[in-house]
């Protein structure tokens, strides 16, 4: 979307001068400026948040292999994210769902598509994030998306597509590599006239490192965007994609450190499988500018994501309809004679009622061994909402000194109920709840800037944890819904209170971010497979809130510029370093314990030489700490290193780019992703998915500007 009041980037003055005896004479000034570019300015919007940010180019990620999210938040402090054998990458931010299962719905984070709400009462598809779709992606930590309504413990995540003002005339990418990867995109933008559009198809396919770990593939994401005049503009966004994943299972620390490629045995005997069989995605954003000082902005999004899960003795159909609106005012004036910016927005997704399960014998075992493949055993829904009303603003006390003060209201609504078999209790919570926000940025030169925060965040609980972690089940005699779950279960509100400083900033040892941060939690929503599968059951993963936790921890991120040589090429150092101290307080069962899921240190660092020709190469690491696999902390995942790099050619006219990336040189066995259980008494419990093997990975892009 079009700039009202584009910055001056760059001003160039030509001063000639007649030095005579009596005076001076002086030419005109010719003055040249530049429209900012939609990427650049939301580079200045995330430094002027008093909190920790990241802005993510795709043109640099996609300088290498993109296959899943994993590969976009490489290189980022405080974004912890692993795909364990698909797409579905588990995503965390200062501890919000770490743990999580792997293709799950996400969790502690409220997510966005341009802006538009994707997160919804059943938490976030992974499916319609399609890295090669973005032309950036903006990270809003803790509660510094507030003015976006993230209220959420992880803070926000926006994907931003790219539109006709950014993208190629046509452009062709395709990738291949290790273990039969491949994924290919086609796309077109261009401007024309008052209108523009952008239309990218996408296919992918892979065998997967495991046994049992197939997937593929295929979508397409498109908008396109209206100037009426030049206080009125619209755009519109579509967005539909299918997916297939072979499931392979978690595995014991010993079977992935002697035979990672295997499969569960009861997956691969099971044919274990999860599909999206097609998500939809439509959406309009429109900004009306009321004046020179003042905007508003509309934005509606329909969401259909359906699920079928051939995972265990059982078959689920899942079907999730949501419907989402925002409103945002936007005023930039003077208070009290300083300079004010102030917004006044309001979000809320509604669950449609058709959302639900449906669920039929797989695999006659165990309850359903005297019942036929097909047979029903429950149907049950899961509906809810979510509003927020916020109101926030940014103050220049002094100069260079901002105040920002925000205040939300928040309603939450979650339903449950088993329909058949019928006569089954139904579920229903809701909760009213506040989150204020105060903070303060100095900037001290445009060289260092220093920051502080204190809010407080708020998560609802998902209406299918409700049911999926009851303690209520069909007693004998209730046919093939026999030892299921027969109503839900009440969960509180995840609360949590945060204590964040830092600074940002470009010194002689290069450009470095910092944030130290701390939550008190509340209530806060953990997951824990309470009983594993068997030859006649399937697992039980279930959700309940803990007793007081603490999260607090060090983001760091520094850039550093090693050597210029000029025409001789650099050399740059890139280091991202987060360390994560998430635990109990106090608990009566276990104490101070860690919370499993997540490593304490996290290190990942890119040594880069570039030539003004377009070659580059790279070496990178890849550092973690242990993890515990149990909530009693008797048992570890163990440490892992990873190398890798880089070799590619990336032409400086942006028509064609190639390149080749090295993954896991050493071969590393190692657990990518870990599934916490409760209490392990120090067995070696299949809770982890292993990370891919080495790998080899080429590919090549054309474009037509």
């Amino acid at each position: 979307m079009l700039l009202r009041q584009p910055p001056l980037l760059f001003a160039a003055l030509t001063l000639s001068s007649l030095v005579q005896a009596e005076d001076l004479q002086l030419a005109p000034i010719e003055v040249t400026t530049r429209e900012a570019s939609a990427g650049e300015v939301a580079q200045a919007q995330l430094k002027s948040v008093p909190g920790g940010t990241n802005y993510i180019d795709m043109g640099s990620v996609q300088q290498g292999r993109v296959s899943t999210n994993e590969d976009v938040f490489k290189y980022q402090a405080g974004v912890y994210a692993k795909a364990a054998n698909n797409e579905g990458v588990k995503l965390s931010i200062r501890g919000s769902g770490l743990n999580r299962s792997p293709g799950a719905h996400a969790s502690g984070l409220y997510e966005m598509l341009d802006g538009l709400p994707l997160t919804g009462p059943g938490g976030t598809p992974y499916e319609l994030k399609d890295p090669l779709w973005q032309s950036r992606v903006e990270v809003l930590r803790g509660a510094n998306g507030f003015d976006q309504g993230a209220l959420a413990l992880g803070g926000a995540v926006n994907y931003v597509t790219h539109t006709g003002y950014d993208a190629p005339k046509l452009q062709v990418r395709y990738e291949a590599g290790s273990r039969g990867y491949a994924q290919r995109e086609i796309s077109s933008g261009q401007v024309l006239g008052d209108a523009d559009y952008y239309i990218s198809l996408t296919d992918s396919e892979s065998d997967g490192y495991q046994q049992q770990s197939a997937g593929t593939g295929k979508g397409i994401a498109a908008n396109f965007g209206y100037r009426f005049n030049p206080q009125l503009e619209t755009r519109f966004y579509v967005r539909y994609r299918e997916t297939t994943n072979d499931t392979p299972g978690k595995l014991t620390r010993y079977q992935i450190s002697h035979d990672p490629r295997a499969a569960n045995s009861l997956n691969a005997a099971r044919d274990s499988k999860r599909l999206q069989p097609g998500s939809t995605w439509l959406a309009n954003k429109t900004t009306l500018q009321l004046d020179d000082n003042s905007r508003i902005e509309v934005g509606l999004a329909y969401h259909d994501y359906p699920m079928d899960l051939r995972e265990g003795t059982n078959r689920l159909k899942v079907a999730y309809t949501d419907i989402s609106g925002t409103l945002n005012y936007i005023r930039q004036d003077t208070l009290f004679g300083h300079d004010s910016k102030t917004t006044i927005g309001l979000r809320t997704t509604q669950a449609m009622p058709n959302n639900g399960a449906s669920e039929y014998v797989r695999i006659p075992v165990g309850n359903t061994a005297g019942y036929a493949p097909g047979t029903k055993t429950r149907d049950y829904s899961y509906l809810g909402s979510d509003t927020v009303l916020h109101i926030g603003n940014d103050l220049e006390l002094v100069p260079d000194l901002w105040l920002t003060t925000g205040l939300a209201a928040i309603y939450t609504r979650r339903e449950t109920q088993v329909t058949y078999p019928d006569g089954q209790a139904p579920l229903s919570q809701h909760d009213w709840d506040y989150a204020p926000r105060i903070g303060l940025r100095y900037d001290f030169t445009p060289q260092l800037q220093v920051y502080g925060n204190l809010s407080r965040s708020v998560e609802p609980p998902h209406a299918w944890s409700m049911i999926w972690g009851s303690n209520k089940y069909f007693g004998p005699g209730s046919g093939p819904a026999t030892g299921l779950q027969r109503e839900g279960v009440s969960l509180k509100n995840q609360t949590a209170t945060t204590l964040e400083v830092g600074g940002r900033g470009d010194a002689w040892f290069g450009q470095w971010d910092l944030a130290l941060y701390r939550s008190e939690v509340r209530h806060e929503l953990l997951t824990v497979e309470t009983q594993a599968q068997t030859p006649t059951s399937n697992a039980i993963v279930a959700e309940s809130n803990a007793s007081p936790t603490v999260h607090q921890g060090v983001e760091l991120s520094l850039l550093s510029p090693l050597w210029d040589g000029g025409r001789s090429g650099k050399l740059a150092l890139r280091q991202a370093y987060t360390f994560s101290d998430f635990h109990y307080r106090d608990d009566e069962r276990f104490g101070d314990n860690t919370l499993p899921g997540i490593p304490k240190h996290y290190y990942q660092a890119q040594l880069r030489y570039s030539h003004p020709t377009g070659f580059y190469t790279s070496l990178n690491t890849e550092h973690s700490s242990r993890v515990a696999v149990d909530y009693a902390n008797s048992y570890y995942a163990t440490a892992y290193t990873l190398l890798g790099a880089t070799f590619g050619y990336d032409a400086p006219q942006q028509d064609w780019q190639a390149w080749v990336d090295l993954r896991n040189l050493t071969n590393r066995r190692y657990a990518n992703t870990v599934t916490p259980g409760y209490n392990d008494n120090g067995l070696d419990a299949a809770r982890s998915t292993p990370g891919d093997g080495r790998g080899i990975y080429t590919g090549v892009s054309w474009s037509w500007r």
